[in-house]
């Protein structure tokens, strides 16, 4: 069965849906992603190693898991969704930490990745069974040190995982005043 994509015109709105495996080319069209950060009660993150199988950034360490919300699928389903399919766990608590993010970039290959793409946090809430098509490594990381790597050695993590792990660090202690952040995000803001 083909797994769709949400298609969304230059303000991010709905404008149709295609097939996953027919969208991710040379010339990617703006579409409906999101990406989530797994915490766990020792205030550590998880990191994952994408599976040399993926269309992009095959063998990169990036944030816990990413994925699409299929055509009327809520953000919280997908999260829930693809924490089982990629990591066979579940999820609480999840929380929108930068619900405005957006990207652009090109793997070596040439495949661009074009995805306004809101961040999420979320506990974990299970034990992990990493799928070995989607996960080939994980590693549960101090989030300062994470930080630290993003700024100073970009080149090994994912492009968007850089980006938001500076968006993170600029905007985390203005736009969530009031709001119960968990640790490892905190640190990971350097708040």
């Amino acid at each position: 069965m083909a797994e769709l994509v949400v298609l969304l015109d230059s303000d991010n709105n709905p404008i149709g849906h295609a097939d996953k495996q027919h969208v991710h080319t040379t010339d990617t069209q703006l579409h409906l992603a999101f990406s989530c950060y797994l915490y766990n009660d020792k205030g550590e993150l998880l990191i994952t190693r994408r599976a040399l199988e993926k269309k992009t950034w095959p063998g990169v360490w990036t944030n816990s898991f990413c994925g699409h919300p299929a055509p009327g699928e809520s953000f919280d389903a997908a999260i829930a969704r693809r924490a089982q399919v990629e990591l066979g766990t579940r999820v609480a608590d999840v929380i929108t930490i930068l619900p405005s993010f957006s990207y652009r970039a090109v793997d070596a290959s040439g495949i661009v990745e074009y995805e306004f793409c809101p961040v999420h946090a979320a506990r974990i809430d299970g034990s992990l069974e990493p799928n070995p098509a989607e996960v080939m490594d994980y590693a549960w990381v101090d989030p300062a040190a994470l930080a630290h790597s993003a700024r100073s050695m970009p080149q090994l993590l994912s492009p968007w995982m850089v980006e938001q792990i500076e968006q993170i660090t600029q905007q985390l202690p203005q736009d969530h005043s009031g709001v119960a952040i968990p640790s490892a995000l905190r640190a990971l803001a350097g708040m």
